[in-house]
């Protein structure tokens, strides 16, 4: 499907560019990048990145953003934008011969977004509404406490969405400062990914980004998350009849060379498919009726995270009982090792799930820009083969390392008995 390697070059005003071609559909997806998500952000400015991700789809002076919207949809296309918590990205994704739509539209607002009072007012009740949302969601304000009490300095204590307070005072002229910032080419990362010839392509974002100036170096907000030295936990109660569980271990960063033998702990444990029933996990507790979901994670992060391990309690059991059953997989592990038939199916699984992620152009170039910004595009293209260097032996010794009892944050969500 993919027959040439990416186009990979930088222009001289700093902006990094991705060009992938694929020939199987005569669609295109265009992918900005920004290097700046919710680790860039300040206690009493948590929630900036997203803010400004939603003040971009306002428009331009040119380009109005119901007027972007309507022309996208008109030629048969989409668009959206994320934020997460290393970087903020954008994307449109059309028929091959409307590319050029894309192109004007990242161009523009790279460095003409608007901005209006008015669309920031508007915005802030929206954002807080969103916020609120998730607040419904037991699962989502346990993951909020978890994340909040493993980091006590690191930015990745809060949410993307930041915090109520923050959300409620923040003003425009900080928004703008914020994209002013780090919206700027040497920041930025342009991927592409279709039925295009790379070199036409190239000219033409060279024609329209490459007269955009670079900046002063984005500044650097570095507070690194102490060791933690003991267990900690936190207990939520609320309306709701299900009790949830989390248990939270600190991990490396994905440049560590232990980030590939824990992701393959993460199969192990979990598989590499959603609810996979030979899983280690969904044997020992959905399959004996203890839960009703389980996962585990690896996060995939610039700075040090978190492998998160994760049960829906089933009704009539205690989650006592839940945890136990957890814990007693990852000792398991630590105790016992894991068997080379475990990884050998844990590669299928990885290599089939690795084809069908970049079976369309959005998700090819979403996965090139991801990789990117962590660090080197082909990172993930390159992770089956180095999950294949991954030995028994590393997997249990990572278990060993990081998911001990000093290491971990422990939450549950109970039903208020009152």
């Amino acid at each position: 499907m993919t027959a040439t390697a990416p186009l990979y070059t930088r222009l001289a005003n700093g902006l990094t560019i991705i060009l992938q071609r694929m020939t199987h559909a005569p669609v295109a997806s265009f992918w900005a990048y920004y290097r700046v998500g919710s680790r860039n952000e300040r206690t009493g400015e948590t929630g900036l990145s997203h803010f400004v991700e939603h003040m971009l789809f306002k428009g331009t002076p040119t380009l109005p953003g119901h007027a972007v919207k309507q022309a996208i949809e008109r030629e048969g296309g989409f668009w959206n934008g994320y934020t997460g918590a290393d970087s903020t990205r954008y994307f449109e994704t059309l028929p091959v011969e409307h590319l050029d739509l894309a192109l004007r539209i990242e161009s523009d607002r790279m460095v003409n977004a608007l901005f209006d009072p008015e669309d920031v007012k508007s915005e802030r009740t929206v954002i807080i509404s969103e916020r609120e949302g998730h607040e419904n969601s037991p699962g989502w304000r346990l993951s909020e406490e978890v994340r909040a009490l493993a980091f006590r300095v690191h930015p990745y204590h809060h949410m993307v969405i930041g915090d109520k307070a923050d959300l409620e005072t923040v003003t425009r002229d900080q928004l703008y400062q914020h994209y002013q910032t780090y919206y700027v080419p040497n920041n930025a990362i342009i991927v592409a990914a279709g039925d295009f010839e790379p070199a036409a392509l190239l000219a033409r974002i060279e024609d329209l980004f490459a007269p955009i100036p670079s900046r002063a170096p984005v500044p650097e907000f570095q507070r690194a998350e102490p060791p933690q030295a003991g267990e900690r936990r936190v207990h939520l109660t609320g309306p709701d009849s299900t009790s949830f569980l989390q248990i939270a271990y600190h991990t490396p960063d994905v440049s560590h060379p232990d980030y590939v033998p824990l992701v393959m702990l993460d199969i192990v444990l979990d598989g590499a498919a959603p609810q996979h029933r030979a899983t280690r996990l969904y044997r020992a507790l959905v399959q004996t009726e203890l839960a009703t979901a389980v996962s585990s994670s690896q996060g995939s992060n610039l700075d040090p995270f978190l492998f998160y391990l994760s049960a829906t309690v089933r009704e009539g059991r205690a989650i006592e009982a839940v945890e136990a059953a957890l814990l007693q997989e990852v000792e398991r592990v630590q105790n016992d090792g894991v068997q080379a038939g475990e990884l050998a199916r844990g590669i299928k699984q990885m290599r089939a799930g690795a084809a069908y992620a970049v079976e369309t152009v959005t998700g090819q170039a979403s996965r090139l820009g991801t990789a990117e910004v962590l660090g080197d595009y082909r990172l993930f293209d390159t992770l089956v083969d180095r999950l294949q260097e991954v030995a028994p032996a590393d997997v249990q010794r990572v278990a060993q390392t990081y998911l001990v009892a000093k290491n971990r944050v422990v939450g549950w969500y109970t039903p208020d008995k009152s």
